[in-house]
């Protein structure tokens, strides 16, 4: 086997990896000690991955001799993949959702997602920091940031660019190749974000082609996981390890679902030609010079590839008045029914239980507050209000009948385009339809936003489909993604 150097390892996707195996120029572990030395070296700043799997070199050791003895499982066979800490795993690992009241909470089984991606081949890497539950916790916390892990730094601009959140560590670990790629949550915008402002390609699936059992949870309604990646193939392999049905998640029973275990058959550099795209220009106002500027070279980019550019498109949910209740009154009962069942070292039992923990050691765990938390405890955690039942309602038919399917069907669109995770991709989340995002470019300009971050840097060109439109929305990315080459790869912190 050669020399593993940085030249070799940096930026490489999944199947550059298994050429590299195949031909025996690499193994499983020497990757896998590859990432762990840059983890050791580059963590320490970018705090971008809470811990390690210490059985990681062991679990390489058997894929590679698996491979030599019986063949490989598939493309992710000995692929170094990271969790983020939200995601059970009954190993060594602890699943914490960045808290310090689970740090040392093991759980009892693997996540389904986790149990699929071992029987695919991966090897689970560690642990990636996250915004503490998922940003559910503090209306002023920094995305990022967790009173375990501290505040994961963007790695094109650590200290001043914004790192985007929840799945912040998933993002940076990727962008700053401390893993081959990593798994993220979203509820509403968690994967989109910061893979947009990684310079990464981030796919939040359809709600129900994904088992989200054994996932710590915001809602039952919005949460799924998903793949983050530095290109569309990678995202497109990963997705394809993770459909199996799971008859624990409910959301996975319904009539029209639609899952494959392969979606890279549908990656067409050509795919843009005849697409059909809208432009909801109304959810474009507020973007500043330099971030309009990349997604108006994104459409013309598009054009220019034969999509059929459909600008204006409006949507009748433009006007509406939206609230929060569903996340509210999800939490509490998504959160109570995960602790019931938590693993030995979880502190806490319930969500009333988490926040007198908190306030007790109020020193470590409260430095933004917790008044999400408060918030949400204020429901009965039964699901029975009016108000809850009465907010879903509002949710699925402004954003799927007066939203995203009102715009595909009136204008006969393939997808919707927008800029990374800005107005109008709530509407998805809301939905519970698919969103990807790829590299779109990076805004040398921009002004300060809330948080005091400035708000250039890399930005994603994100497409958003119908429900099950996965195989659309790779296409269209695809197309893109080999168009416009926006990737690199940020410089190593000093």
């Amino acid at each position: 086997m050669s020399r593993i150097t940085d030249d070799s390892l940096i930026e490489a996707d999944i199947i550059s990896l298994q050429l590299a195996m195949e031909s025996g120029e690499l193994t499983s572990e020497a990757c896998v000690r590859w990432y762990l030395e840059r983890i050791e070296r580059l963590n320490p700043k970018l705090k971008a991955v809470l811990e390690v799997n210490p059985d990681a070199i062991t679990i390489a050791v058997a894929l590679d001799a698996e491979r030599q003895e019986r063949g490989v499982r598939g493309p992710l066979h000995g692929i170094p993949i990271l969790l983020k800490d939200n995601i059970d795993t009954g190993d060594r690992m602890h699943t914490s959702a960045g808290s310090i009241a689970l740090a040392e909470h093991f759980a009892l089984t693997d996540s389904a997602v986790a149990a699929q991606l071992r029987a695919a081949g991966a090897v689970l890497l560690g642990k990636a920091n996250m915004t503490e539950w998922a940003n559910f916790m503090s209306g002023t916390m920094w995305a990022g940031y967790c009173s375990r892990g501290g505040l994961t730094l963007n790695p094109y601009g650590p200290g001043e660019l914004f790192v985007g959140g929840s799945s912040s560590g998933s993002g940076v670990a990727v962008a700053a190749n401390l893993c081959t790629a990593a798994i993220g949550t979203e509820t509403s915008g968690s994967i989109i974000s910061p893979a947009s402002q990684n310079s990464l390609v981030g796919l939040k699936p359809t709600i129900g082609l994904i088992s989200r059992t054994g996932i710590i949870p915001i809602t039952q309604s919005q949460d799924s996981a998903g793949p983050m990646t530095r290109t569309v193939k990678d995202a497109a392999i990963l997705l394809g390890a993770m459909t199996a049905v799971d008859p624990e998640d409910t959301a996975m029973q319904g009539n029209g679902r639609i899952a494959y275990t392969d979606y890279t058959p549908f990656l067409d550099p050509e795919g843009l030609k005849g697409a059909r795209i809208g432009i909801p220009r109304h959810y474009y106002s507020g973007l500043d010079e330099a971030r309009a500027e990349i997604l108006e070279r994104a459409i013309t980019l598009c054009e220019e590839r034969g999509a059929i550019i459909v600008d204006p498109v409006s949507l009748p949910c433009e006007s509406a008045e939206w609230d929060w209740d569903v996340m509210q009154y999800e939490f509490k009962k998504g959160l109570n029914d995960y602790l019931a069942k938590a693993g030995p070292g979880a502190s806490v039992r319930t969500l009333d239980e988490l926040i007198a923990y908190n306030e007790a050691n109020r020193d470590v765990a409260l430095k933004y507050g917790q008044d999400t938390l408060i918030w949400s405890n204020e429901t009965s955690g039964t699901l029975t209000e009016p108000a809850y039942v009465e907010s879903l309602r509002l949710n699925r038919e402004m954003s799927r009948e007066q939203g995203i399917d009102h715009a595909i069907g009136e204008f006969r669109l393939d997808a919707l385009l927008f800029l990374g995770n800005e107005d109008g991709l709530d509407l998805s989340a809301r939905a519970g339809y698919p969103v990807i995002t790829v590299p779109g470019g990076y805004a040398e300009t921009g002004i300060i936003a809330e948080g005091g971050y400035t708000t250039k840097g890399p930005q994603g060109i994100t497409f958003v489909g119908t429900a099950y439109s996965e195989p659309t929305l790779f296409r269209l990315a695809y197309a893109y993604e080999q168009a416009s080459k926006h990737r690199f790869a940020p410089l190593d912190p000093v």
